[in-house]
């Protein structure tokens, strides 16, 4: 890793001319009073006179994306092929491209909302009609793209840009196994292709693994490019408040009073829906944003942010990087995020353009239990990532990853994941039909994974030392950035003091109470068995059968919610004692039942049977029975003592160990004989829903009309 000397006095007339051009393009692009920053000509020049591979690390709004448009404009004039940006969003590529277009730089991309366009795309750039190529790192590992696409892509491109390059490096708070993929991509570059990667957020040692990686391939030192971290029109603090009902009734009280428009982040979808529903309920103009929400709706709702239309957007960090508003006028957090430096990345959307934005972090006590989720879904043991290997070995040709997941005991996600990092590691590759492995020598690297997995919990305890600081804020998450220049802002809460007050209006809260306090989210049947399901010794494949399934069910709540979820994380917590619900919750779930829209009411209840909890769950059945005035049934039995076994995290692995788990005894048998209506299945939370599809099977099998499963929770 090193830089170079400026082209300074010394500088030949071409670059002289080189640099007009330079300034001209930037001019286009940013407006007639633009000039190039130093760095921001030391990496055009670097990349278009020198053809080297360079680094920058930048704050948000120093100029990064010019670098690239200006430096496309002055290769495609050398008559050199079209820019390949890797670029990691749809929001931040939309944002691209409208950018291109001012500079009048033809932009198109590649990426999964555009499948139709694909064809054209690869015409248009054989015609020479695309300045631009912006490719999602997802796509380097499809197929069709890698083997057919890429090859001619990357061999003619002009110049090849990684975006959000903190990425490439699993030091990094957003490390994506995709973007390892860039290292077989630039290794494989023709001599002579530049190439420049950009971040915001990378500390000294993200920026030297991106700069080593860089390398590859080339074997020149790359250019590092780092600069100040600090954003003078940010004026950071914490507001700390007792509970979820303060945070949203202070919201919805301070809402107004925040700057221009703004990105309140969430850490959970459920909070991001929940709390938009609330703001709106209060008069306020607000969208929910998250990963879950429909492509469409949410090219609508940035649409509706970027003109200023709406107040905010509730967003999770799927709105998180590369989302581009020079006026954004503040950035609230509704929980904190488990590293500062995905803070700074979050927080930095704001005041690009604007003198003075507002940032704001209202913490929560449950932002613990939310990070320590997200960590539990590390890289799997070797154990594992073995058993993967050679069931993949022994296939004898490609297997999906639903077939995968009858011999993998791996959630879909995490086992997706898990195959990407082994393809970039060589030891397997994605091919037409699913993955296969490669043959090729793998080595489990745990001192790597153990020191990454100390590395987050080190962040996480940045974090709440950043949350409880009195010193500079800025300077603080400046230092977790190794910026050598920090200091204290003199804006912030700690410098400048207090400029948002912690009390909350007493009416406000009374709203933000009742809100939270409405019970009840629909729990969907399970309708498909998974696929793979003979080669554990089940018979059970294709749509379940409709006599045999069980009803939309209903549950309390989602442990994630940030109204009932606080209560039923710590009743259902692994160490909670088992005990009946309290009162409070036992009314909710009443509530829960009488608004339940069924289309014949229940006669009887049943309650599972459970190992861990079975006095909460049998007392919450009783007392259901009672207050219903319906037959109680008793327990379902376990078909063998020790139950169904341990703990399965996919869904072909938890079916499996479901499947002989539980009896339908003869005294049962009889009360659903003599019922004459639907049962009313009653457990206390509901992950995979494997558990109650076996279960209303067997009770259907035993001639129970229809079942209605009631849960305290959901892990959604």
């Amino acid at each position: 890793m090193g830089t170079s000397a400026p082209p300074g006095a010394a500088a030949t007339e071409s670059d002289s001319a080189m640099r007009e051009q330079a300034e001209r393009h930037l001019r286009a692009l940013a407006g007639d009073g633009a000039r190039l920053r130093t760095d921001q000509w030391r990496a055009i020049h670097a990349l278009v006179a020198e053809r080297r591979r360079a680094l920058v690390v930048q704050r948000t709004g120093w100029g990064k994306s010019a670098v690239y448009f200006v430096a496309t404009a002055l290769r495609r004039a050398e008559g050199a092929g079209p820019t390949v940006i890797i670029s990691p969003l749809l929001a931040l590529m939309r944002n691209q491209i409208a950018a291109a277009e001012r500079a009048g730089i033809r932009a198109r991309t590649i990426n999964s909302a555009n499948l139709g366009a694909w064809e054209r795309v690869y015409a248009d750039i054989a015609a020479g009609e695309v300045d631009v190529l912006l490719v999602s790192p997802e796509r380097l590992n499809n197929p069709d793209f890698r083997d057919r696409v890429l090859p001619e892509l990357a061999a003619g491109a002009g110049l090849v840009v990684v975006d959000e390059a903190h990425c490439v490096s699993d030091w990094g708070h957003d490390f994506r196994p995709d973007y390892r993929r860039i290292r077989t991509l630039l290794g494989d570059l023709p001599a002579g292709i530049p190439v420049l990667a950009t971040t915001a957020t990378a500390n000294e040692r993200v920026t030297r693994d991106v700069a080593e990686q860089l390398e590859v391939g080339d074997g020149v030192e790359t250019l590092v490019l780092r600069g100040t971290l600090d954003r003078e029109s940010l004026h950071m603090a914490v507001v700390e408040l007792p509970d979820s009902t303060a945070r949203l009734s202070w919201l919805a009280q301070h809402l107004d009073r925040l700057p221009g428009s703004g990105i309140i982040y969430t850490l959970t979808v459920a909070a991001a829906t929940e709390t938009a529903e609330f703001l709106a309920s209060r008069g306020h103009h607000v969208l929910a944003y998250s990963g879950q929400t429909d492509p469409e709706d949410r090219q609508r709702a940035e649409d509706e942010l970027l003109a200023n239309r709406t107040k905010a957007l509730v967003a999770t960090s799927a709105l998180g990087m590369g989302f581009d508003k020079p006026d954004l006028g503040f950035v609230v957090h509704l929980g904190a995020p488990q590293s500062p430096i995905s803070y700074y990345q979050q927080v930095g959307r704001a005041g690009r353009g604007v003198e003075r934005a507002e940032v704001i972090l209202l913490p929560g006590r449950e932002d613990r239990e939310i990070w320590r989720y997200f960590a539990s879904v590390a890289f799997p043991p070797e154990e594992t990532v073995r058993r993967t290997l050679d069931a993949l070995a022994g296939a004898g040709g490609p297997v999906s990853v639903p077939r995968l997941e009858a011999q993998v005991d791996l959630g879909r996600s995490r086992l997706e994941q898990m195959l990407k990092v082994l393809d970039v590691d060589g030891a397997v590759r994605r091919v037409r039909g699913g993955w296969q492995a490669t043959g090729e020598p793998w080595h489990y690297d745990s001192e790597r994974y153990a020191a990454v997995a100390r590395a987050r919990e080190a962040e996480q305890r940045a974090m709440l030392d950043y949350i409880a600081t009195s010193d500079c804020r800025m300077e603080f998450l400046r230092r977790q950035l190794d910026d050598t220049a920090a200091g204290p802002c003199g804006r912030c809460d700690n410098c400048a003091g207090p400029s948002w007050p912690a009390e909350v209006d007493p009416e406000q809260r009374a709203a933000a109470a009742a809100h939270l306090d409405r019970p009840g989210i629909a729990v969907p049947a399970r309708r498909q068995w998974p696929t793979g399901m003979r080669e554990l010794g089940v018979e059970a494949s294709g749509a379940i059968r409709p006599e045999l399934r069980a009803e939309e069910g209903r549950a309390l709540a989602r442990l994630t919610d940030i109204g009932w979820g606080a209560a039923l994380r710590g009743a259902l917590a692994e160490d909670a004692p088992d005990q009946p619900v309290g009162d409070p919750v036992f009314r909710a779930l009443v509530t829960v039942l009488a608004a339940w829209p069924w289309s014949e009411r229940p006669a009887g209840v049943l309650a599972m049977p459970s190992r861990t909890r079975p006095r909460m769950i049998g007392d919450l059945a009783a007392r259901l029975a009672e207050v219903g005035r319906l037959v109680p049934l008793g327990t379902l039995d376990y078909a063998r003592p020790e139950g169904p076994g341990p703990r399965r995290h996919n869904s072909a692995q938890r079916l499996a160990s479901l499947w002989h788990a539980f009896a339908v005894s003869d005294d049962l048998r009889a009360g659903l004989a003599s019922l004459g209506g639907p049962v009313l299945l009653v457990d206390d939370h509901v992950d995979t829903g494997w558990t109650l599809t076996v279960a209303a099977r067997l009770l259907r099998e035993a001639g129970a009309p229809a079942v209605l499963p009631l849960v305290l929770a959901t892990r959604g």
